[in-house]
């Protein structure tokens, strides 16, 4: 019995570490998707490649995500020359009119897109909690998925070390 128990332990080990590897070279790339503005533009994440991304899902009814509006508008203005662009998703139960007066009404300086048929909320592994931050390096590689109201002291600091 206890030698078939050793006999195990690799093959556990094993499959341990093939279940970490598909784990890490299975997260979304950054290329997966392409996103339509309130304006119609059509932005995909590939020609994104090169600049820090940061996906934002958010909704209007959503009041953490109003609360932090004014931050993502700050934090867009101190890095976007530097290489940040800001994605902002409105959820697919928002009603579009609603999205486009908030849009409007705050001065929204990034791109903004209503998700209707939920396509990109499931490109992005089924967001369902507003809000939620999805943050990509320069490579296209996930390095923060962050549920809540984002610490913007922790994300600066990220985008510093990430943009230098």
């Amino acid at each position: 019995m206890i030698k078939h128990k050793k006999l195990l332990l690799p093959f556990a080990i094993l499959g341990l570490v093939a279940l970490m590897a598909f784990s890490y070279f299975n997260q979304p790339k950054i290329a997966d998707a392409v996103f339509t503005t309130i304006e119609g533009e059509k932005i995909s994440m590939a020609s994104l490649k090169g600049k820090v991304v940061l996906v934002n899902f958010w909704a209007t009814d959503c009041t953490s995500c109003v609360k932090e509006m004014p931050d993502l508008i700050n934090t867009y203005n101190k890095y976007k020359n530097k290489g940040l662009e800001i994605i902002a998703v409105a959820m697919p139960y928002d009603p579009p009119a609603q999205v486009v007066n908030f849009a409007t009404q705050k001065k929204l300086p990034f791109p903004v897109m209503h998700d209707g048929y939920g396509n990109i909320v499931q490109k992005f592994g089924g967001i369902s909690v507003t809000p939620t931050a999805l943050i990509y390096n320069k490579e296209g590689k996930r390095i923060q998925h962050a549920v809540g109201t984002l610490n913007f002291d922790k994300l600066h600091a990220l985008l510093d070390k990430e943009l230098s």
